[in-house]
């Protein structure tokens, strides 16, 4: 039965058509899926969905009744976005019914032992360990994510659950979980707008797919009756071959960074070498040690033994500009907490750790500035409707190549991608591919690719390196491994 209805939906920014005449239809006891490349307009139709924008043109309808007319239907929508957001030094109880006035909670009076007592059910419903009176800060990421379902689903009107890329920062099993949790809202009548770039997931959920592109709708389908290549198709409007190796071919015998019996906080006698030109991967579950090691090398984490050679040169630990000026550049996972200077320009965000290449004697040059990242634009192909538009109005992948191509300018030695495909659409992904396999035969410089998926990490990477419960698992030849040995690894079975 029909819920949600979009008709004919359109919304301009300045020089920008976000969506044009979108038609889409939700119906209960279903999960829709919406898939697009990053630009699409994903973003764009879930806030006109949620009632965070108006569309210019077009309509939305909850339960046959516009919401142009009564905006209270938006009550009806549970969303629960893609960057986790709890009141983190609040319980889990206070963050499942926040806020009290549109759960069943609707006193302000209510004492903290009854709030929890209240909070036991929900969180067996949606499979949350967690006990109530811990704070949010303390629970997993995973847990984090159940929670925000579940505080959309206390409220009783809820009938549509609006999830974007909920499994960005988990790991399989979590994502396992999470579905269960989907898949039993489904069966009880609820109706699902699922967002997501992992193709493979959507065909584990999705009842019906709709995919956007340009801003338009460009198909529907019935999940059952299309497959992977055909999404992947209608998003990008070409074929991409998902069996191509982007593993660097110009791989030298020389050395580039040295590390042995590396010990921290939480990883413990880790050492190996990256050659010149090699793409060498890192994978791991969550917790294993992979990002923490890149970190301590960077400086931002401790180093409590072990040592560091890159390029010959002894390393100085626990400082983060030795590191950067000595060519050790590490591309963070959370792009747009750690990556990027959200509300300045794209022009800013790329000069900014390039300032003495674009002053004078005197003071920073707005000439050269403008110059340079004119040039890294165009080199990195990045696309920005100008110089001075806030670069978190970019796409993700776009974000991306701003980051690297600021750190390439930088004239690095080695490059760390921790997760450079995080929430990035097929075609964009392979954009990167393409990018760290130039760099890395082109430059010489080495690349490190810390990555959740095995299939980019064995697409793109020479050799790969497992970690598991902060140590070493195994080092593996990529092109003579298979896939069973490299997860058996990363999960500790000998």
């Amino acid at each position: 039965m029909e819920i949600m209805r979009t008709h004919k939906v359109s919304k301009r920014f300045p020089g920008v058509l976000a969506l044009n005449g979108v038609d889409l239809v939700v119906e209960t006891g279903k999960i829709h899926c919406i898939v697009g490349e990053n630009g699409a307009g994903k973003s764009t139709l879930i806030k006109i969905l949620t009632g965070l924008y108006e569309p210019d043109e077009g309509d939305v309808f909850i339960d046959g009744k516009s919401v142009r007319l009564d905006s209270r239907l938006f009550g009806r929508v549970a969303y629960v976005p893609q960057e986790l957001d709890q009141f983190e030094n609040m319980t889990v109880a206070d963050n499942l019914f926040m806020p009290l006035q549109s759960s069943d909670v609707n006193s302000f009076l209510i004492r903290k032992s009854r709030l929890q007592s209240l909070a036991v059910p929900w969180l067996e419903k949606f499979q949350i360990s967690a006990g109530p009176e811990q704070l949010a800060r303390d629970i997993s990421v995973s847990e984090q994510q159940l929670l925000q379902i579940a505080r959309g689903m206390v409220n009783d009107s809820a009938q549509i659950l609006l999830l974007d890329e909920p499994t960005t920062s988990l790991t399989t099993k979590d994502t396992q979980r999470l579905f269960e949790v989907v898949r039993q809202l489904k069966d009880s009548g609820k109706a699902i707008i699922f967002i997501s770039h992992k193709i493979e997931e959507i065909f584990q959920l999705a009842d019906e797919i709709t995919v956007l592109r340009n801003g338009e709708k460009v198909a529907h389908s019935r999940a059952e009756e299309v497959d992977i290549a055909w999404v992947i198709r209608q998003m990008v409007g070409r074929e991409i071959d998902q069996t191509i190796s982007y593993a660097s071919e110009n791989v030298s015998d020389e050395v580039l960074l040295d590390v042995e019996n590396l010990t921290g906080d939480i990883f413990s006698g880790v050492g190996f070498q990256l050659r010149k030109g090699e793409i060498l991967g890192f994978s791991g579950l969550v917790g294993s040690g992979r990002s923490e090691v890149m970190q301590a090398i960077l400086g931002y984490l401790p180093v409590w033994s072990g040592s560091v050679l890159l390029d010959g040169k002894s390393w100085k630990f626990g400082d983060t500009h030795f590191s950067v000026e000595n060519g050790y550049i590490y591309l963070p996972e959370e792009r747009k907490r750690q990556g990027i200077l959200p509300y300045m320009s794209v022009r800013k965000n790329l000069t900014i750790s390039l300032l003495e290449q674009v002053s004078n004697r005197f003071a920073l040059s707005g000439k050269r500035e403008a110059a340079l990242s004119r040039e890294i634009v165009e080199a990195y192909n990045i696309k920005a409707a100008s110089l001075e538009q806030q670069i978190r109005f970019l796409s993700g992948g776009n974000q991306q190549k701003v980051i690297i191509g600021r750190s390439m300018y930088s004239r690095p030695k080695v490059l760390v991608f921790d997760e450079p495909t995080k929430g990035i659409d097929v075609g964009t992904k392979t954009e990167i591919y393409r990018l760290m396999k130039k760099l890395a035969e082109e430059t010489g410089i080495g690349i490190i690719l810390i990555s959740s998926e095995i299939e980019e990490v064995m697409r793109c990477a020479n050799r790969i390196a497992t970690m598991y419960n902060g140590r070493l698992a195994g080092i593996f030849d990529t092109a003579n491994s298979d896939k069973s040995a490299i997860l058996n690894s990363i999960i500790g079975v000998a």
